[in-house]
């Protein structure tokens, strides 16, 4: 009974009186909540409730704030040196200002465009970091807990756990997570367990009980009470193991393997790029520290604190421009948004590192049942005991849905059911925990979709002429006669399924007061533990091996048909349970709380038949396999279904051929296990597709253990509590979403909304795509960068005037590493993404060819940029565009080059110059032609470093592929983010005050033509890179499928 809230066991406050549930009754209880088990609470009881106690969640903590978010931007040294030197600049604008004149206000722009643009790039990082975190929040959302609820007598399945009120009654199943503090009313299985050492630091799962308990007993002694995020675990498994190992790592979030490598790699960035500055800076102390040398000795030193600041800035912007700082939060905001995009597939992910670690993977170990198959569970085939016990009835069930009344029993005897086919419906009804409910449009399965089929039939069945009409009065639901049975033959314990003995069984109570056990499970093991035959007219033979071998012989037609089989039995001499009434006190209660003594109890059975189910492939999953076949991607089934079953599903979707020889393929778990530790790897190691039959959990963690042993990166399905220790310890792990339990999901990297294989495969491919949109911004960030450090290495080195200042770096830097990284993370997957093998996990992320390539393109930005202003300045035209027309003067190199000895020239002049609506003239100082005059010269180097970055945008569309196979428009946000950054250069240069502000002029439709014919370049540069890497990895893999054939030969 829900308590609202999670309180952890303290006294409630219901009322305005303090309430302790453990310590009253059920029926005080109920009496006290107002609600009854059977029909919950109505639906205006419940909107009464949330109005007074709210939802029931915690308490939800206010992030950090906008403020705090902005200042720690600012936790970083580089930029911290920036503001030091931004500040010193402010400072000598303020001493000069002192002075008067025209100066005063322009001294002030370059420290405050400094500021303004830290600012600006401040701002891009909390946005960043908050689409981050809103992607998270939504994930989180997504994966929120759900609950089984009665309410108006309807049991309602997925309820939102937040929606609960107290009063609530709740069901909970094996594997559930407890969705609030809540008493225990009514207990259907025999070994109710709850781990929940989380909260009270016990060490094992502990039992739970109806009865009252003291009011002021500790938490650990409210035996009657379950508490809200423990879990249900139902009987003894390694439940315990798997939630410490979950705690662990939700106490180290560890850094994703991709962060890992970009930390390692800007480490080395950083230390590069500081010896650069620190040569950069050393290169032009001439201009700001000189000397003369008397009688061999450095004498009369000279320092500008002004030039060496301004150098100082130039250092610092050059490392602030190179380090690409945001690159964390682009890569969370890719990998979350991402998650999302996956999401909208049907791919929960959990954990954000699996997004990289899909991209690897080389095997999928995929469960049959609901995965491979449409879990839409129907019975096509009974078999009944004839007269005799070798002589089986066969009967065609029709319909597919869960539907009563879609098809009906060929040749059945309506209404004239012996006793054999009694009790086959009677089991089928009692011992079954699935309801079948109709929607608006058809009907669904609550439950395990075999046992909703399972009720579908003993509707079709119908109910024996001789059974009082009285029995289902007062059901309203679809499954009438399955509530007959129900009522008839009343339900007091629950042996629960286990992978282990394949079966379940009930101890019910019929109309006559005596106990008996009901059974149903794999065939092959309740005949094992069976005995005893049931025949057509309800006497009991021997269960000979003639008949066992009939049996067997129906079996074996219905599994290669791909039918599900499971068999039905009994057993009616219970001695320890004979007098049993579910009361806990009992001296049989204690064999029902150990699952070791279930197959006892479940021996010396009665055997009464057995049905097949279909449960038909799902249509996209064959195209799923071939897929993974061309990926290079490895498909293992894993199943607890019978042998030929799955051989035959397995032929069907395609991990076998329709004829192909599978003896070597198809192993039961139990065959595997047996096998030497040698054999066992060589049998993992075989191409193609491989099957497990009648698989339980330990064998798929030996599979795993075996496969990431030999060096696989392993995708494993689970959906029990027992998958659990597999699922963590593959390298994904996937639960279901549907039919999967809350611990399952909890130890998963990645949840299936749809528990469909398919979508396994598509995560795969996004994963991939995902994790070659991050190398596609990072190829591009860091090669657009280096070209910048070559920029303003060449110009220190060849000690021409500087073509870029401060301002303007800082802003090139911010125009064109932001609006087109982060279009790049919006790239198509490239077109043979899933035609290529996995890439191994620890692949480095810029290989030494990658770095070439970067290193290449860096230094043509670096030419590129410095080689235009070294043209204006010495060419009059260059490959006939004419460069004339603003009547600019023209140097030799040399003398660009010598620059800074142009005072002790003789005769050097030059004449004025236009650019734009200004006029440049040089009649005071001719020199100054080197300082205010190269505003030309440095509009083009910038001009050129914006449409050269923008180009190389296109390059990292694909990191091997031709523009000419991935065009531009393929990801029309790039070009859009081009236009942006194209826009905003443009707005720099034509609105005055802003060209004012970073010391550049307009440009004329001949210079454009220069800067174009400069730049475009790139792209032709980077194809042939490509061209040339397409041809080595193209003889590499030529190499590995020589050495591959030779090595399986």
């Amino acid at each position: 009974m829900g308590e609202g809230g999670q309180n952890y066991g303290k006294s409630e406050n219901l009322n305005g009186e303090n309430y302790a549930p453990w310590s009253e009754d059920v029926g005080q209880c109920e009496e006290k909540y107002q609600v009854s088990r059977e029909y919950g609470l109505s639906s205006s009881d419940v909107e009464k409730r949330r109005l007074i106690y709210g939802l029931n969640e915690l308490e939800k903590h206010e992030g950090p704030s906008i403020f705090r978010l902005i200042l720690d931007q600012f936790n970083d040294t580089l930029v911290r040196i920036l503001l030091v030197a931004a500040v010193i600049s402010f400072v000598l604008a303020w001493y000069d200002g002192e002075e008067g004149g025209e100066m005063e206000i322009t001294a002030f722009v370059e420290p405050l465009v400094i500021f303004l643009i830290l600012i600006v790039n401040a701002t891009v990082g909390v946005w960043q970091e908050n689409n981050a975190e809103k992607a998270l929040d939504a994930l989180k959302e997504i994966q929120s807990e759900h609950a089984t609820v009665v309410r108006e007598g309807r049991k309602i399945s997925n309820l939102p756990a937040k929606e609960l009120v107290p009063g609530d009654i709740v069901e909970l199943r094996a594997g559930d997570k407890v969705p609030a503090d809540m008493r225990v009313l009514n207990l259907i299985s025999s070994t109710l367990r709850v781990e929940q050492g989380s909260l009270t630091g016990e060490s094992e799962a502990v039992s739970k009980t109806t009865k009252a308990v003291s009011k002021d007993v500790d938490i650990q002694g409210k035996k009657c009470m379950v508490f809200a995020g423990t879990t249900i675990t139902g009987m003894n498994t390694e439940i315990g193991k798997v939630h410490s190992q979950i705690h662990e790592a939700s106490l180290s979030e560890e850094d994703t393997p991709l962060k890992k490598k970009l930390n390692e790699f800007g480490d080395v960035l950083t230390a590069i790029i500081g010896v650069i500055c620190a040569l950069v800076w050393l290169i032009n102390v001439k201009y700001f520290l000189s000397w003369e040398f008397v009688d061999g000795w450095p004498r009369n030193f000279k320092f500008s604190f002004e030039k060496c600041t301004y150098y100082f800035e130039i250092a610092v912007a050059l490392a602030v421009a190179a380090i690409p700082e945001g690159l964390p939060a682009v890569i969370t905001t890719c990998l979350a948004l991402g998650t999302r995009k996956m999401a909208a597939k049907n791919a929960l992910v959990r954990k954000l590192p699996s997004v990289e670690t899909l991209g690897c993977t080389t095997v999928i170990c995929s469960d049959k049942t609901g995965t491979l198959t449409t879990n839409q569970m129907a019975v096509a085939k009974l078999v009944a005991m004839g007269s005799k016990a070798n002589a089986l009835r066969s009967f065609n069930v029709q319909g597919t849905a869960y539907d009563p009344f879609d098809g009906n029993i060929e040749n059945w005897p309506v209404g004239e059911l012996d006793l054999n086919l009694q009790m086959i419906a009677k089991i089928a009804a009692v011992c079954n925990d699935a309801d079948v409910e109709k929607s608006e449009r058809h009907h669904v399965a609550n439950g395990m979709p075999t046992e909703a089929a399972l009720k579908v039939l003993v509707e079709k069945m119908g109910i024996p002429s001789g059974l009082p009409s009285s029995a289902s009065s007062g059901y309203n639901g679809v499954l009438k006669c399955s509530s007959t049975w129900n009522r008839i033959e009343q339900r007091i314990a629950t042996l629960e399924f286990d992978r282990d003995r394949k079966s379940m069984g009930v101890i019910a109570r019929s109309s006559s007061g005596k106990n008996y056990l009901l059974v149903k499970g794999a065939v092959e093991n309740l005949l094992e533990r069976s005995s005893l035959v049931q025949l057509l007219d309800g006497s009991i033979v021997e269960l000979d091996q003639k008949s066992r071998e009939t049996i067997l012989e129906s079996l074996r037609e219905m599994s290669t048909s791909a039918l599900r089989v499971l068999g039905f039995a009994y057993k009616e001499d219970l001695p320890e349970f004979a007098t049993y009434n579910g009361d806990e006190d009992h001296p049989a209660h204690e064999l029902l709380l150990n699952p070791a003594n279930y197959s006892t109890i479940e021996s010396k059975l009665i055997f009464v038949g057995l049905a097949g189910l279909r449960d038909p492939p799902r249509k996209e999953v064959p195209q799923a396999i071939v897929d993974c076949r061309t990926a290079g991607i490895r498909v293992m089934v894993i199943t607890g279904d019978n042998k030929n079953t799955g051989e035959a599903i397995c032929r069907e979707i395609g991990v076998f051929g329709r004829h192909e020889d599978i003896s070597s393929r198809s192993l039961t778990g139990k065959e595997f296990i047996e096998l030497p530790d040698h054999k066992k790897a060589a049998h993992l190691k075989q191409s193609g597709g491989i099957l497990f039959s009648r698989a339980e959990p330990r064998h798929k963690q030996e599979i795993v253990r075996l496969l990431k042993e030999s060096g696989e990166v392993v995708a494993m399905t689970g959906d029990g509590v027992n998958d659990a220790p597999a699922l963590k310890l593959a390298d994904i792990g996937i639960a279901m979403g549907i039919a999967g339990t809350e611990v399952a999901k909890e130890a998963s990297d990645m949840v299936l909304a749809d528990d469909n294989f398919s979508t396994i495969v598509a995560a795969v491919g996004e994963g991939r795509s995902i994790y070659n949109n991050m190398k596609a911004f990072i190829r591009y960030m860091i090669s657009s960068n280096i070209g910048e450090v070559a920029s303003i290495f060449l110009t220190a080195a060849l000690g021409i005037p500087e073509g870029l200042i401060p301002v303007q770096l800082l802003w090139v830097n911010l125009v064109t590493d932001g609006p087109p990284a982060t279009a790049l993370g919006f790239n198509p997957p490239d077109k043979d993404i899933m035609k290529k093998p996995p890439r191994r996990s620890d692949d480095s992320l810029i290989s030494a060819w990658i770095l070439f390539r970067y290193l290449v393109i860096g230094s043509y930005v670096g030419i590129a940029t410095v080689g235009i202003f070294i043209i204006w300045y010495t060419h009059a035209s260059f490959f006939g565009i004419d460069l004339s027309g603003d009547g600019h003067s023209l140097v030799t190199y040399s003398q660009l080059a010598n620059w800074g000895q142009c005072h002790t020239w003789t005769n050097f002049s030059v004449s004025p110059f236009t650019a734009g609506a200004q006029v440049f003239t040089f009649d005071a100082n001719s020199c100054d032609y080197f300082h205010t005059g190269k505003i030309k010269a440095m509009t083009l180097s910038l001009s050129v470093l914006v449409a050269i970055e923008m180009f190389n945008s296109l390059n990292a569309l694909s990191e091997d592929g031709s523009l000419l196979s991935m065009p531009p428009w393929v990801n029309p946000w790039l070009l859009l983010a081009m236009s942006v950054s194209f826009g905003l250069h443009f707005l720099i240069l034509y609105v005055p005050f802003l060209a004012q502000v970073f010391g550049i002029v307009p440009l004329s439709l001949n210079e454009w033509g220069l800067v174009l014919m400069v730049a475009l370049p790139v792209i032709l540069i980077d194809e042939f890179l490509k061209f040339v890497g397409r041809c080595t990895s193209g003889v590499g893999k030529s190499k590995a499928r020589r050495y591959s054939k030779h090595k399986s030969e």
